[in-house]
Order: structure tokens, then C-alpha cells, then sequence
């Protein structure tokens, strides 16, 4: 059964995408810790990162750094901060968040809930600066 990530990449779901390669996707997080809050996946579905092959992850940890650029510019903080947990959804992840204290990477303090509309403008502000 594909994962909701798979749908995402098959177009069955919609996201807020804020870039994209051949191999790989990000997206923002729909219940996101801070705003800016984007999950970088790659599109073959594995449940576990550390099984994907070398070139793949490096891939991914590229991909991930770039995007990760692009919403330090969008969304001025200290850092952004990288957490693989993975429990959720069964394919790998990386979560890319915006950080101005270590309290905004903590995955236990209530979610925001943004709309569509900000939602759509985060994506929009992140594409501009990549």
C-alpha cells in the first residue's frame, strides 16, 4: 500500500511543493512546528533512510541543503534545524525547520494549523529564494 509521501509524488494528494528533482521532493508539512517547516522525501518509496543506498542519501542530504538555503532566506532564523524521525510515515524523510531556539525542534509542543492560502504563501516565499 503506497504512503501518503507516495501519493504526494503521484499527484493523488496535493502539497505545497517548494522544489523538486527527478529523484526527490520537498513540501511543506501541513501541521508544521514553525512556518517554513518542509519535508524533504525521495520520490521511490523506502521506509527507512538509512536502507537507502549511498548515492540516493547523499542525494537526498543534497537536496536537503539546498532547500534548506532557500527557507533560512524566506524565513530569517538562526538555523534550520534537520530531524530525521521516520515513525510516523513508513518513507523516508527529512524534516527541515526553521529555528530561532531549540524549543521550535521539539516534535512534542502542539502543531500550527495554517491555511491553504498560508500554507500556498510559505511555498511561494521558499521558491523565490531557491
Amino acid at each position: 500500500m503506497a504512503t501518503i509521501f507516495s501519493k504526494i509524488v503521484a499527484g493523488e494528494i496535493p502539497a505545497h511543493i517548494v522544489a523538486e528533482t527527478t529523484e526527490f521532493l520537498a513540501f511543506l508539512d501541513v501541521s508544521p512546528l514553525t512556518t517554513g517547516h518542509v519535508l524533504v522525501i525521495p520520490k521511490t518509496e523506502i521506509d527507512y533512510i538509512f536502507d537507502m543506498d549511498e548515492e540516493s542519501y547523499f542525494g537526498l542530504t543534497l537536496f536537503a541543503k539546498i532547500v534548506a538555503g532557500g527557507i533560512k532566506k524566506a524565513f530569517p532564523c538562526v538555523k534550520v534545524g534537520m530531524a530525521v524521525i521516520g515513525l510516523e510515515v513508513p518513507h523516508a524523510h527529512i524534516h527541515l525547520i526553521p529555528m530561532n531556539s531549540v524549543g521550535d525542534m521539539n516534535f512534542s509542543k502542539p502543531k500550527l494549523n495554517p491555511s491553504q492560502e498560508e500554507l500556498a504563501e510559505a511555498a511561494l516565499k521558499i521558491k523565490a529564494q531557491l
